[in-house]
């Protein structure tokens, strides 16, 4: 048998900028046994500079322009931390992120472009919006379209190619929405406006500006800004609803304080693309090629790529680096608002509508390696086989983690009848509920245990939300967390790379027990082939809540949107939307414990929603309970992207088996059975929420201090008199 490569080396990635997407796309076709990629970007998606101006001229949706860094960090192996990096400590060789652990790197790269705002401006930070970073721009810029006043004029700070180019584009989206004389204005605080192109392509420029009639100011300097105009130098007032700086580039200000040498802010890198400091490379416009200074432009950043790439893989592993040598000039393309464009490069000039064909087929043959990743084929499998291997594996998707990787009920059912009646006169129950209850006299206490395969590669995110799955069922009995044993198993790595990932995963476990009351007491920890992590906890509760309380008539709550399994399944498969995956996390990191508090003192029966999905689960409580239930199929509140998911066929590794194990004991109309919601009935949770039956009449005072609190809670049905049977209207 291979043996398993351990992980010796941490690469990481500073921003998602292009260079670094594409060299994530050539990881994943050919990635380094023994590294382990990080990228560290704030959003999960990162806009395409080429095809914003298009964006913003409406020819374009925002999903054209976005490089989904999830999926794309999943095609390469590489896990990814949403923040931004704050600071770098190269003594320590760490990187610092407000909010988390730094993460440690043996040969970091820096891709995290420019920005244009103009802090130094009266009024900027509250009233305008700079052209970079893109994202936040491109989000404004749908806000004010969508909500457009009568009148909407435009103001753009600076007359390079960019500013004229988003001008245009910004005249021409305010005619499509029915303005038809649009008021935008460029301000030049120089004499001349785009000073980094050819004399004819500046030509053309100018007669687009004049036909779409957007003003040209030069010599003109802004010197505040309000919410609905813009005060110029010489004393004058121009209107704007909606004012850009695409003025200049400013590095990001943090890099000041890494010792890294800089040129006007800039990182300053050698033929390499290292910086002063060999173990940090840096390429994009936060670069400057100290030996060939060039423009920023994306055109040097794509280029830079593969030499990036085969130079990563060189420090890695010891092998002779190669060097960058950019070309002199570059193929300008400057779209002109409507479906034309102007071309420039040495001085040559080229207009019309045949070269906007040619700029979107560049633009969307980008875009494609990113919308549509390579399928990698899997290894061979070895000959000959064991019988019924081939049937086992007929059909597969990869394994699921969380509790979609969950043993089925059918099977765990099997495995537990026949276990004997607790013995000793203090264990009030065994299995069966949330917890164990455990008679110490005064008080009771739970005790219970989770564990979890892996489903994300970020390890302090992942112990985040295991810990507070763990809780749930504490939470879930209506008890205080005491005490919590951690149990990890690490994939075989170095030693170093051990201590750093178990830094962060009892760095996250501690802040979430110590947030809930917790301590964590002592652990385990042992080298496995992949990384999973359960805690053992326990609980102190004067009255339990069990499973076996509820009454008919009772109301039931549910505390969290469905579908962490669906959405975590789908992308294991690189087919979850980066934005679905982190809407999934940011539910799965909420503690129950707030809902917990609102609801113990008042719920007749309590779970929370893991692994055996809402039906399974709540199929618990009416079997312990002896009665029935009516739930409103569309009052289930779902997770974004969930729905969608799970009508494209995306589903957990448990599925079936929750389905198999729960459909003999619901009625639901024909119709209503294989939608997208009521597959998600069957869907295992991680981390999921609270489901309560509480008295009818304290509902309505419940929910809404569930929804003061933050909780998206819901009413999503009833429990009524009759045999354990669950109907779904």
């Amino acid at each position: 048998m291979q043996p398993q490569i351990p992980l010796t080396r941490d690469l990481v990635f500073v921003g998602g900028g292009h260079a670094h997407a594409l060299v994530l796309r050539m990881w994943g076709m050919r990635p380094l046994p023994g590294t382990r990629l990080t990228v560290i970007n704030p959003n999960p998606t990162a806009p395409y500079t080429g095809m914003l101006p298009g964006h913003i001229a409406g020819h374009y949706p925002r999903a054209a322009l976005e490089i989904d860094l999830i999926q794309l960090a999943r095609f390469a192996g590489a896990r990814v931390i949403l923040g931004s990096a704050s600071g770098i400590d190269r003594a320590e060789r760490l990187i610092e992120i407000p909010g988390r652990p730094p993460i440690r790197y043996d040969i970091a790269s820096i891709d995290i472009g420019i920005t244009s705002d103009l802090p130094g401006l009266t009024g900027f930070a509250a009233n305008a919006t700079a052209a970079k970073p893109l994202g936040d721009y491109a989000a404004r810029w749908e806000v004010f379209i969508a909500a457009l006043p009568t009148e909407a004029p435009v103001v753009v700070l600076g007359g390079g190619i960019a500013g004229v180019e988003l001008a245009l584009a910004s005249a021409h989206r305010l005619r499509a929405a029915g303005i038809a004389h649009p008021s935008v204005t460029i301000l030049e605080q120089a004499a001349a406006p785009l000073p980094h192109i050819g004399a004819g392509a500046r030509r053309a420029l100018l007669s687009h500006l004049a036909r779409d009639g957007v003003t040209l100011l030069t010599g003109a300097t802004a010197t505040a800004i309000s919410a609905t105009s813009v005060t110029l130098a010489d004393g004058r007032t121009l209107p704007s609803a909606f004012t850009l700086s695409a003025a200049g580039a400013r590095p990001q200000g943090w890099l000041s304080a890494t010792g890294l040498a800089l040129t006007d802010g800039f990182i300053t890198v050698g033929p390499t693309l290292q910086s002063s400091d060999p173990a940090i490379f840096a390429v994009g416009d936060c670069a400057h090629l100290a030996y060939a200074p060039r423009a920023k432009a994306g055109v040097y950043a794509v280029r830079e790529a593969p030499v990036l790439f085969d130079n990563l893989r060189a420090a890695l592993t010891g092998a002779r680096m190669r060097p960058y040598r950019p070309q002199k000039d570059y193929l300008k393309l400057v779209s002109t608002g409507g479906r034309g464009a102007v071309a420039d490069k040495f001085g040559l000039r080229l207009d019309g509508a045949l070269l906007w064909r040619w700029k979107d087929s560049i633009d969307r043959k980008f875009m494609a390696k990113f919308h549509a990743l390579p399928a990698m084929p899997a290894p061979p499998l070895p000959a000959p086989l064991t019988l019924g291997v081939a049937q086992e594996l007929a059909g597969s998707k990869p394994l699921c983690g969380g509790c979609g990787a969950k043993v089925g009920r059918a099977a765990l059912d099997r495995a537990l009848t026949g276990l004997p009646a607790p013995q000793r006169p203090e264990v009030v129950s065994g299995p069966g509920d949330d917890a164990a209850i455990l008679d110490l006299g005064a008080t009771r206490q739970v005790i219970t245990t989770d564990h979890i395969r892996a489903f994300t590669e970020d390890p302090y995110l992942f112990a985040r939300i295991t810990a507070i799955h763990a809780l749930g069922d504490i939470w879930a009995m209506g008890a205080a967390p005491q005490a919590a044993l951690a149990q990890i198993t690490l994939p075989r790595m170095s030693e170093r790379l051990q201590a750093d990932t178990l830094r962060e995963i009892m760095r996250a476990a501690s802040e979430v027990f110590t947030a809930a009351g917790a301590d964590i007491v002592g652990g385990h920890t042992s080298i496995g082939s992949e990384l999973t992590l359960g805690f053992t906890l326990t609980g102190l509760a004067d009255r339990p809540i069990a499973k076996s309380g509820g009454k008919p008539g009772d109301v039931l709550i549910l505390t969290k949107a469905i579908g962490t399994g669906t959405v975590l399944a789908a992308e294991m498969q690189r087919a979850a939307p980066g934005a679905a995956v982190v809407a999934t996390f940011a539910s799965q990191t909420r503690p129950l414990g707030p809902a917990a508090t609102i609801l113990a003192p008042h719920a007749h029966a309590m779970t929370d929603v893991t692994g055996f999905g809402l039906a399974g689960h709540l199929l618990e409580i009416l079997t312990a309970s002896n009665c029935a239930a009516s739930v409103t199929l569309d009052a289930i509140p779902l997770l974004p992207g969930a729905a969608t998911l799970a009508a494209a066929g995306h589903a957990s590794t448990l599925y079936p088996a929750n389905r198999a194990a729960t459909e003999p004991m619901m009625r639901i109309a024909p119709a209503r059975a294989d939608t997208p919601a009521a597959r998600l009935l069957f869907d295992p949770q991680t981390a999921g929420g609270l489901l309560a039956t509480v008295p009818a009449d304290q509902a309505a005072p419940l929910l809404a201090a569930l929804k003061a609190a933050g909780e998206t809670a819901a009413q999503i049905g009833t429990l009524t008199q009759g045999a354990p049977i669950l109907t779904v209207t």
